[in-house]
């Protein structure tokens, strides 16, 4: 029987429970396919890859097409860390200037028109770009950085005093320039109260048809790599070679929620609700 090709972010942020999935889980009947989120979209789309996790965007605007794994996801609940908007003035003073957003993610390019245009009444042009993230963030007004990128680039920000009625953010200085430094991610849960999904373990209608079982038993893989993982955290925070120390990694991934409760679900539909009024 053909293996389940199944989707692998290339980023910090599933990288543990990768790690415990290809590493400690009995896994022969899968094929592991890496990409960042945009690639795995299309992938999937295509039919090239059985089961991804992809971006919650690709999902809402085809939900005839696809389904998801219950109970597993991407979300969070406040500042996540690796959604970003550098920009070299106040976001409020944005008005008149282009945004370029990296290429690798869809969600977050979707969120951040959300943001922009139902929170701040801004209706802004945001250019999506595959210019090298180094060139792009001194060449623009502003930049949109996800993963390891923008985990990286901010992790030097300072905290900046805000008011109360202000956005929440931080200052960057990067090639001896000053960005503010907005977190996408806090900034739906300032205005919406519920979490920001980001990503959902995503499969086609008709796959899941032709095989339910196979899928099923994937969902029982991830579910116990998650409860492995969690149990090792910090022995895999610890893995050489990661973006960030040991006691960054280990927060970052208790940021993250990887399953789907009811107020995620609820922060889905919303978002789900927004695109639809900006499409």
């Amino acid at each position: 029987m053909q293996k389940l090709k199944i989707g692998k972010i290339s980023f910090l942020n599933l990288f543990h429970i990768f790690k415990v999935l290809e590493g400690e889980c009995y896994c022969p009947e899968y094929e592991f396919v890496e990409g960042f989120p945009t690639e795995l979209n299309e992938m999937l789309r295509r039919g090239e890859i059985d089961i991804s996790p992809s971006s919650s965007v690709e999902y809402l605007r085809d939900k005839e097409s696809y389904t998801y794994l219950d109970g597993h996801g991407i979300s969070a609940r406040g500042p996540v860390r690796s959604i970003l908007l550098f920009s070299r003035v106040p976001m409020e003073n944005l008005g008149g200037h282009e945004i370029t957003a990296t290429h690798k993610s869809a969600t977050s390019v979707s969120l951040l028109r959300v943001v922009l245009t139902k929170f701040y009444g801004m209706d802004l042009d945001i250019v999506v770009s595959r210019v090298p993230i180094e060139e792009a963030i001194v060449k623009h007004s502003a930049y949109l950085a996800i993963g390891d990128e923008a985990i990286g680039l901010s992790r030097a920000a300072l905290d900046i005093k805000t008011t109360e009625d202000s956005m929440p953010c931080k200052l960057q200085s990067i090639n001896h320039q000053a960005f503010y430094v907005y977190d996408l991610s806090e900034l739906w849960h300032m205005h919406t109260g519920l979490p920001m999904v980001f990503a959902l373990w995503t499969i086609k209608r008709e796959t899941m048809r032709k095989r339910k079982g196979e899928i099923e038993g994937f969902g029982s893989a991830l579910e116990e790599a998650r409860k492995i993982a969690q149990e090792k955290l910090w022995e895999i925070a610890s893995t050489p070679g990661l973006i960030l120390p040991p006691e960054e990694a280990f927060s970052y991934w208790n940021e993250i929620i990887y399953g789907l409760p009811e107020d995620c679900m609820k922060g889905l539909d919303l978002f789900g609700k927004y695109l639809k009024e900006l499409d």
